[in-house]
């Protein structure tokens, strides 16, 4: 398998080194069941971008952590092409600080989360985010980083 990450870095915030981003992209890929050659497209941006993003593709309004576009090619234009990825530098940052983690954990939950949207993975019923968030949680301990929902999990639990 070959893969291809096209990194656009489009905020002045610092972001994680390029080796990081494609380390953990390959990562998420690495779960799929049939391999090949894979291009994504990954963008880092600032929050009002990501804003405008949200608002065009979601009809939601604020800057969102990462936002996945699948490519959906037809299969017999046989292109590599998976999707693009955008992630809101700031939002990242803000939300490791807000849940306890270290930076490069969230980084590296974003961009498999990012990826494995790409791969049809969802999370908009129970079901589909128990999923998700299962090889979510494995492929990040395979890459030696904690539960992204451990922090979650305990914060719900906490009675107001």
């Amino acid at each position: 398998m070959s893969l291809t990450v096209d990194i656009q870095c489009a905020s002045v915030e610092p972001v994680p080194d390029e080796d990081d981003l494609r380390g953990w992209i390959a990562a998420a890929l690495a779960s799929r069941q049939t391999p090949g050659d894979t291009e994504i497209s990954l963008r880092l941006v600032d929050a009002a971008e990501m804003a405008g993003l949200n608002q065009t593709y979601r009809g939601k309004t604020g800057a969102t952590n990462v936002l996945s576009f699948p490519a959906d090619l037809p299969p017999e234009l046989e292109l590599p092409l998976l999707g693009d990825i955008v992630i809101c530098v700031p939002v990242v940052r803000s939300e490791a600080r807000e849940q306890h983690k270290t930076l490069a954990a969230h980084w590296a939950h974003m961009a498999v989360h990012g990826t494995l949207h790409l791969l049809g993975y969802d999370h908009i019923d129970e079901d589909e985010a128990n999923e998700m968030e299962t090889l979510e949680t494995a492929i990040l301990a395979g890459l030696h980083f904690p539960c992204p929902y451990q922090a979650n999990r305990t914060q719900e639990n906490t009675p107001a």
